[in-house]
């Protein structure tokens, strides 16, 4: 499967509705077993799919997953766009049902129309850390990965390449 079709959203939420069964049972599987060595297979995982997957020509994320943005955050990006960050709050941001700050909408107001990131330097910490698959303690993150497939080629292509390797081969 050409990965340039996974940036297309429709495709890539189709593709992921048609595998989501036995990727979750897979990742079942690997909760089960609790491989001492899954972080380490994530991240293998993880760069040598971003070595292919261009975050520019999706940003899918960036349009539909509205980050939780910290007090850290809120400063850090108030400041970048030279405002305050009570004025920056009443502009941008609501606070959700969960009671964190989140953008009024998406996609994200910081998205411009090449899929660059106009605060990339400043990006809330939840949006340095997406997708989440090279980061400690994946064994906790499955479900979270499971969650993004529909969303980022990335996870899709990461997760289609765990389920290639049997189940006893993971360490």
């Amino acid at each position: 499967m050409a990965e340039n079709k996974l940036y297309d959203p429709a495709f890539l939420k189709q593709q992921a509705a048609k595998t989501s069964g036995s990727s979750k049972k897979h990742l079942n599987k690997v909760k089960a077993k609790r491989p001492r060595k899954l972080d380490e297979l994530f991240q293998l995982l993880h760069n040598r799919v971003f070595n292919e997957i261009d975050c520019l020509k999706c940003a899918n994320c960036c349009r539909n997953l509205g980050p939780r943005l910290t007090q850290k955050d809120i400063e850090r990006l108030a400041k970048a766009v030279s405002m305050k960050p009570v004025s920056f709050i009443e502009k941008y941001l609501r606070i959700d049902e969960d009671r964190d700050y989140v953008f009024k909408g998406m996609p994200c107001p910081f998205l411009a129309s090449d899929n660059y990131c106009m605060v990339y330097e400043n990006r809330p910490k939840a949006c340095r850390d997406y997708p989440h698959t090279d980061a400690p303690k994946m064994l906790t993150l499955l479900n979270l990965a499971l969650k993004n497939l529909e969303t980022c080629p990335a996870v899709y292509l990461i997760v289609e390449e765990l389920k290639q390797i049997p189940i006893n081969e993971i360490k």
